[in-house]
């Protein structure tokens, strides 16, 4: 087997990398060759994110590797859920994709279960009711008049739009698609009877093309800047979690998973969705994996708190890492204060730290007296979390679930691992931290190879 070059663009809410694989017939290795921030951008009171500085970052990691001699066999993208571009009829973008923690979608679920009841769209749909799903994020669109969805001619997710701007070709990924909420999830096409019915135009949306399919190569104007050579871009799981659960270190029938990030995604790898009233009352979620599979879990606020937590003790000149962190927890472990993860409240806080110390008091207990217990409460809280999902998980799972695999950046906490153990009663096998662009360089890998073959 010759040597393949695969190179991950894994896009998160706060940053991005670039993973370089190199696989040959001794299996693989993996290199972090790029790393850049990300952060939503507010102005003109709304929340956005500049795709057009993660794009620029895209052609710097690009530059750089040419530099070096690097051959590249493809590139693969991956990235949050739900948010999304509109382009022109000439396929210009028309605006920044709106964040998806922008506040402009509160109360929208509500006015959409009036025209399409929740139970229904769920059992349409099996995916989880968040304000800022995409189906609702469209009807806000539509309430306001906004301009750019008036002027759409396309709707990109945000790994497509990606592809979109290194190759100038569109297409709709499936993993992506289906956190929509406007994928039915039996047909795994956009559901049109559902969108006519909101008065949402289907004709934005493209087919759904699945995982591992080569969507076009880099421009001219890519290559031309970069040095780069035609390299062909594929459609891997666009989705970031799917891409994470695509690496799956234990055997299925008896694993629940956690993509341990911004958000915790606690699930389970099915062959076909749950669609049941007890699924919907629990607001679990089923979205597409690669393969066909479906991942059935439930979002978890997750490392967010932490990171805000952090940003907000940062902004009082007290940096703290994360071994700091553990250790303070450790320190006031005693710390009897719990908050719920999900509150709406921590969505976006002013403060994260003001607003943890309100839940707390609100709930009775004891105002925390330093930051030592504010960092065990929330990692407590979490594991606690964690639990709690799990049971409602093993209400639903079609199998016995015995292991918890924790992967993700949020899986190097040794300390949140060892109190989830405790929490949950499983055992917890921790990493790998770069599940998701493993995930992503798999799929690149297996359709080259099947390509050789054939």
């Amino acid at each position: 087997m010759e040597q393949y070059h695969f190179l991950a663009f894994d896009c998160g809410a706060t940053s991005g990398r670039a993973i370089l694989g190199i696989y040959d017939r001794f299996g693989y290795t993996i290199e972090e060759v790029y790393r850049f921030p990300n952060k939503m951008v507010e102005m003109a009171g709304g929340c956005y994110w500049n795709v057009y500085s993660i794009y620029e970052h895209m052609l710097n990691c690009l530059t750089q590797l040419a530099s070096r001699g690097i051959r590249i066999d493809s590139i693969g993208i991956d990235t949050w859920g739900v948010d999304f571009g509109l382009l022109s009829d000439d396929g210009t973008l028309l605006s920044l994709p709106r964040a998806y923690r922008d506040p402009y979608t509160e109360g929208i679920p509500e006015e959409v279960f009036k025209i399409v009841p929740r139970e229904e769209l769920y059992a349409i749909t099996g995916v989880q009711t968040l304000n800022f799903n995409t189906i609702f994020q469209l009807y806000a669109m539509k309430k306001s008049k906004a301009s750019v969805l008036i002027h759409a001619s396309k709707l990109l997710f945000m790994p497509d739009l990606l592809t979109y701007l290194l190759t100038g070709q569109t297409v709709c990924e499936y993993t992506i698609a289906s956190t929509s909420g406007m994928v039915d999830a039996r047909t795994r096409s956009f559901s049109k009877p559902l969108l006519e019915r909101l008065g949402l135009d289907s004709d934005i949306l493209l087919p759904i093309t699945q995982p591992g399919t080569v969507v076009g190569r880099l421009s001219e104007s890519v290559c031309r800047q970069t040095g780069m050579g035609p390299v062909p871009v594929v459609a891997v799981a666009g989705h970031d979690t799917a891409s994470a659960f695509a690496y799956t270190p234990h055997p299925l029938e008896r694993s629940a998973y956690i993509s341990s990030g911004t958000w915790s995604l606690l699930g389970i790898v099915t062959d076909s969705p749950i669609l049941s009233s007890r699924a919907a009352e629990l607001n679990f979620t089923n979205e597409g994996g690669v393969g066909g599979t479906v991942r059935f879990l439930k979002n978890i606020t997750g490392m967010w708190i932490v990171e805000q937590c952090r940003k907000a003790w940062g902004r009082q000149g007290r940096d703290y890492s994360y071994v700091q962190l553990a250790d303070m927890a450790v320190r006031a472990k005693k710390y009897a204060g719990r908050i719920d993860p999900d509150d709406p409240r921590f969505t976006n806080p002013i403060n994260m730290v003001d607003a943890i110390k309100c839940a707390l008091a609100e709930s009775g207990f004891p105002r925390p007296k330093e930051d030592a217990e504010v960092i065990s409460c929330v990692y407590h809280s979490l594991a606690d979390r964690y639990a709690q999902v799990l049971d409602q998980l093993r209400e639903l799972a079609p199998f016995e679930i015995e292991v918890l695999n924790i992967f993700g950046g949020g899986s190097a906490n040794d300390l949140l691992n060892s109190w989830t153990e405790e929490a949950t009663g499983l055992a917890v096998f921790a990493g790998p931290t770069e599940a998701t662009a493993i995930g992503n360089l798999n799929v690149q890998y297996n359709l080259r190879v099947t390509r050789v073959e054939n």
